[in-house]
């Protein structure tokens, strides 16, 4: 079974940085393609940013483009995401999920393509 722990979420102010962590179970972590996502009060979940199996392709929303930084180190099961230049828009609660069954390397931004997720992480930013 493979479970996600994500970390790091918070309180900060508008330009502040935080760098969530998702720590993944098991022993392929190298095959999995990973991405975050968020979902604010009454929306939907939405796509931030993905990375393929080795780190070689990512994709971000255009919203977080220059500001988010999608990152992986497969010796330690981890996926990152730096996030500076915080607005209050970013708030939401962030979801890491893992792309287990895709044949291909690819920095995946359907949601519909992930098969495991963590539980959240709260990220409030405030004006």
């Amino acid at each position: 079974q493979v479970q996600l722990v994500e970390s790091g979420g918070g309180l900060v102010q508008a330009g502040g940085s935080l760098r969530l962590s998702c720590a993944v179970s098991g022993r392929t972590f190298s095959n999995y393609n990973m991405g975050w996502f968020r979902q604010a009060p009454g929306k939907e979940r939405d796509f931030v940013a993905a990375i393929s199996r080795r780190g070689g392709s990512t994709n971000y929303v255009d919203s977080v483009k220059g500001r988010f930084t999608i990152s992986r180190d497969n010796a330690k099961n981890t996926v990152y995401l730096q996030m500076n230049s915080l607005k209050p828009e970013d708030t939401a609660v962030y979801y890491c999920a893992a792309d287990a069954s895709n044949l291909l390397s690819i920095a995946t931004m359907s949601l519909y393509e992930y098969d495991y997720w963590g539980q959240g992480t709260q990220v409030t930013v405030s004006s």
